[in-house]
């Protein structure tokens, strides 16, 4: 399973580098849904990379799209940051409830969990705050995980075209809990293409583009003690990947419809399996993303050989930090 990825999250980036044209309309929903947190996608449901949301630090005083996310972004910021504040004064409070108590009894055990679990929250709350508002980018800004809010490249009105989508993807006329009853399928075995993903595989593709990916692996430690990490896998090569994905526009009564997608993984080249794990994303040639993202579902044989005609960059790894 790809657990997560770095990507290019800056969807200016793409429009550059592809030829590309925005979506505007899945940005403005996904904004505006963050901000509704009245509807199916509440507040803390809809996720986007911090990269994604810098990309709409200045927007033209000509572009109303544009300004309207741009306050989306703001005006989330502020609600988020009242939310933070009133648990930091609960924590504040709950700390120094503590550390009255413990100048009574300084061995009182509850208090003595209290006073860590306060000032766990506080450093943590007060980091998060201070996120909320930095404007100078990091390389963490760019990272995807499950259920993330991404620019993802599909073929529209015959051109490439960037469109906002969820990692996981949610079937056409699948049941909204289907995200609850499959949650793995952020990723499509290419193994199961024609059976779980036959309605997506030969109908609707994507790509995004990846700079390096990070899995969940099992270890065991010097004593014998199994222990679980995050292995980060870099192309030793520097280039981007450009990946296959598969995609799903779902609409349903009452909620409002979403643009989903999943990494195809496919069996490890050998430096990612010596490295403990059994899948491995598949990156396509740049001269095949046209290719891939008009696909013919009759020639499937046409599209197993763009996955299999791939680049195969020999992937670094190490713990992720």
């Amino acid at each position: 399973m790809c657990y997560s990825a770095m990507i290019w999250a800056d969807y200016r980036k793409y429009l550059k580098q592809t030829g590309s044209k925005l979506g505007m309309q899945g940005f403005l929903d996904a904004f505006g849904w963050r901000y509704d947190d009245g509807g199916l996608y509440a507040m803390r449901r809809v996720r986007v990379p911090k990269a994604l949301e810098l990309a709409w630090a200045n927007p033209p005083a000509s572009d109303p799209a544009q300004l309207e996310i741009k306050r989306l972004i703001d005006a989330y910021a502020m609600r988020q940051e009242a939310v933070w504040q009133q648990e930091l004064l609960e924590q504040r409070a709950r700390l120094a409830k503590a550390e009255a108590r413990l100048a009574v009894k300084p061995d009182l055990k509850a208090a003595l969990n209290d006073k860590r679990i306060a000032a766990g929250k506080i450093v943590q709350r007060e980091a998060w705050i201070e996120d909320l508002h930095r404007t100078e980018p990091e390389p963490r800004d760019s990272r995807m995980f499950p259920a993330s809010f991404v620019p993802v490249m599909v073929w529209e009105n015959g051109q490439r075209t960037i469109r906002l989508m969820r990692y996981q993807c949610r079937p056409k006329g699948a049941p909204a809990a289907h995200d609850i009853k499959f949650p793995g399928t952020y990723n499509a075995r290419r193994d199961k293409l024609e059976g779980f993903w036959r309605r997506q595989f030969g109908h609707s593709h994507a790509v995004i583009a990846v700079d390096r990916f990070y899995e969940n692996v099992d270890r065991v430690r010097p004593d014998g003690k199994p222990y679980s990490t995050v292995i980060e896998f870099v192309p030793a090569d520097g280039q981007t990947m450009f990946v296959a994905c598969l995609w799903s526009h779902w609409s349903g009564p009452g909620e409002p419809d979403l643009d989903s997608f999943a990494i195809i993984t496919d069996e490890p080249p050998p430096e990612v399996a010596a490295a403990g794990h059994d899948r491995c994303i598949v990156p396509i040639r740049p001269e095949n993303i046209d290719r891939w993202l008009q696909p013919d579902p009759s020639r499937l044989d046409a599209l197993y050989k763009i996955l299999d005609d791939r680049p195969r960059p020999f992937y670094e790894h190490r713990e992720a930090a």
